[in-house]
């Protein structure tokens, strides 16, 4: 089954990993080294796994191209990340970008997908980067001598170049004012139970303003007891 496997990547390994020599060269003025990310990504995320090695690296691809080399720093203004699954991927892409949620510049769509689009806000841009579903494969054909999946993953999400890692395309993204980070919406109670309301999440009925859990109480997350 392993020789079935590997054969339609041998060749595809030897031009990976020329080429991912080639990217490390190309990066290592670009943005902060990769260990040094990562070894921000793990201390927030409390461990280390092939979603965080993915996520650093999603994020690092996302930043380069739309020329953000200080993502944190000097460029921090300019971006906006939405994010499309709540695993390890999406606090590694928060460490490298600085997108939070609470600074409104973190945005989460739960779509059980290992993808992020970045949006750079001034450049009105912004590409969208996915896992390629056959990356697995190709760490097994490159380390099958490694047993565990995770450490296999790992050490060839680290070899791999970003064409055999991630699928990107340039999207269009339209945000709406109160998207924004900075955004300063009317804060209004609810006409029911009287909880504060911001960024204009309400939702008009009958002429009341309810907050989303007053207006649909059989779709919110929690019931009381």
């Amino acid at each position: 089954m392993l020789s079935r496997l590997v054969r339609p990547y041998k060749r595809q390994i030897g031009t990976t990993l020329e080429v991912a020599q080639g990217y490390w060269r190309s990066i290592r003025n670009t943005m902060e080294a990769f260990d040094d990310l990562l070894a921000m990504a793990e201390a927030a995320h409390g461990h280390l796994c092939a979603g965080q090695i993915l996520g650093v690296r999603m994020a690092m691809l996302g930043c380069r191209r739309l020329g953000i080399d200080e993502p944190r720093g000097r460029d921090r203004k300019r971006l906006v990340t939405f994010v499309e699954i709540d695993r390890c991927a999406t606090d590694a892409i928060g460490v490298v970008t600085g997108c939070r949620l609470g600074k409104r510049a973190l945005k989460f769509r739960d779509w059980g997908k290992m993808a992020a689009t970045f949006i750079d806000l001034p450049g009105d841009r912004a590409v969208r980067v996915a896992a390629r579903e056959s990356s697995k494969d190709i760490a097994l054909a490159l380390h099958p001598e490694i047993e565990n999946k995770n450490q296999q993953q790992m050490l060839a999400y680290r070899e791999l170049s970003d064409a055999d890692l991630f699928t990107e395309e340039w999207v269009r993204v339209t945000l709406a004012p109160k998207e924004f980070p900075g955004y300063k919406g009317d804060r209004l109670a609810c006409a029911r139970c009287g909880e504060g309301i911001n960024y204009d999440r309400f939702i008009e009925r009958d002429g009341e303003r309810l907050c989303q859990a007053c207006a649909n109480p059989e779709d919110r997350y929690y019931q009381p007891v």
